[in-house]
């Protein structure tokens, strides 16, 4: 065995002596018991271990494995990774601030997620090789990731103990998990996603590093929409075809935001490479499936309206800051004299969960089919506001709908901000078959 093969294990006999025995003289034991006595590299570890007053056993109560090897659920997980990046994120728990960091590791054989949930303690940086031990694994959405708590410890390894990797997807390195648009939720490393770039925008931004160039836009297919952010210049265009690999999710208020940068890989693609992607209008979501991801960019959903709340029909809002006047006062800028707005806030159900949904004045004229105007002269000669909101309750109540538009979520739940409505037409007969089948299917 080569002398950086065996680095990783002197490291860990080390370990296991606590420090006890330079490693210049576990080495040169270890190398005696391999290349002289030819024993296996596991009873040449014990034999070491022991020779210097350590406990063999100590050796086994990790679970050495490679990446590829990982599964969800396991404990005391020990890997030899390469760091490909590090991310600081602060989340709040049970009401607090808490800092932690996610990123990406990697060995030979492929690559995993991890989360830190101590980065001041344990401390490593892209780039690095080490030795992660006591680590424990989940499963989310089918992806394996690696959680670092307080029983974690990382060993820093040398340099060529692992190969180089950071080529992009399609050489040497493994390529991550392949997801749809529709199936991209906060948190994701390493994701591999195929689409059409339905729009891009170059922005600077100011960085804690100066001015930085960032690409943004949207990308479809078939399942949805996403938006999301280039750090580095892919030359992308409107219309174009790409897989993009070794990317990354982050959300904003429940919204999933896909980012990729100069580590990642993107591809041109054939139109017969992805047949139904399109960048018309999405196909219907259920209300759960985005739930499940915690949020959607310009989703399309159907279902009854069950609720119109207080608050919709005519509004007035402040001229200074848009927010709602409620008995000629903001409660920003005190007495003013509103302006005249149109609103819904209602809830929709599509037979499994709940949405509630906003809708502005463009979309309320568009489902009222009257302008603002048309509805302030009806409520100054009724002398009476609230006939507006009569007319979107008769409208809308209990009536089949399908709303189109970003679906955010917070302590409350989800909410769409609504960009398209429109009543659905049910053919009742057809629903009445329906029904009676699945009645009969009870029986």
């Amino acid at each position: 065995m080569e002398k950086d093969e065996i680095a990783p294990h002197v490291k860990e006999i080390a370990r296991v002596l606590n420090g006890k025995v330079e490693e210049s003289k576990i080495e040169e034991e270890l190398e005696n018991y391999l290349n002289v006595y030819r024993v296996s590299l596991d009873t040449a570890k014990r034999s070491v271990v022991k020779n210097f007053g350590g406990d063999p056993n100590a050796l086994t109560r990790g679970n050495r494995r490679k990446v590829s090897d990982v599964k969800g659920g396991e404990q005391n997980v020990d890997l030899l990774v390469r760091v490909l990046t590090l991310n600081p994120k602060e989340v709040e728990i049970k009401g607090e601030k808490r800092q932690l960091a996610y990123g990406l590791v990697a060995d030979e054989t492929g690559s995993m997620g991890y989360t830190l949930w101590e980065p001041q303690r344990l401390l490593f940086k892209p780039g690095d090789v080490i030795m992660l031990r006591n680590a424990y694994s989940k499963e989310y959405n089918g992806r394996v990731d690696l959680n670092l708590g307080n029983r974690a410890n990382v060993e820093q390894m040398p340099k060529d103990a692992l190969p180089q990797i950071d080529a992009p997807a399609g050489g040497s390195y493994a390529p991550g998990e392949t997801v749809k648009v529709g199936e991209l939720a906060d948190g994701m490393n390493n994701v591999t996603v195929s689409g059409r770039i339905v729009t891009v925008e170059r922005r600077e931004i100011n960085t804690e590093d100066g001015a930085k160039v960032v690409f943004s836009g949207i990308l479809a297919d078939e399942t949805g929409k996403v938006q999301y952010s280039a750090w580095a210049d892919y030359q992308l265009k409107e219309g174009e075809l790409v897989r993009i690999s070794r990317a990354y999710v982050k959300g904003w208020k429940g919204v999933p935001k896909l980012n990729f940068g100069e580590r990642a890989g993107v591809v041109r693609l054939k139109a017969e490479d992805l047949p139904e992607v399109t960048s018309g209008k999405p196909k219907p979501r259920s209300i759960e499936d985005i739930e499940r991801v915690g949020g959607a960019t310009d989703a399309l959903v159907i279902g009854t309206i069950v609720d119109v709340k207080e608050g919709s029909g005519l509004i007035k809002r402040c001229p200074q800051c848009k927010r709602v006047v409620l008995k000629g006062a903001c409660r920003i800028h005190g007495k003013v004299e509103g302006i005249w707005d149109l609103r819904v806030k209602a809830i929709l159900d599509d037979g499994n969960s709940t949405l509630a949904v906003v809708m502005n004045r463009t979309v309320t004229e568009t489902v009222l089919g009257q302008k603002l105007e048309d509805c302030v002269k009806r409520a100054q000669e009724a002398l009476n506001p609230d006939v507006v909101r009569e007319m979107v309750e008769e409208k809308i109540l209990a009536k089949p709908m399908q709303v189109r538009g970003n679906v955010l979520s917070d302590e409350y739940g989800l909410m769409m901000i609504v960009s398209e409505a429109s009543a659905v037409e049910t053919d009742l007969k057809e629903a009445a078959v329906a029904m009676l089948a699945e009645l009969e299917g009870f029986q």
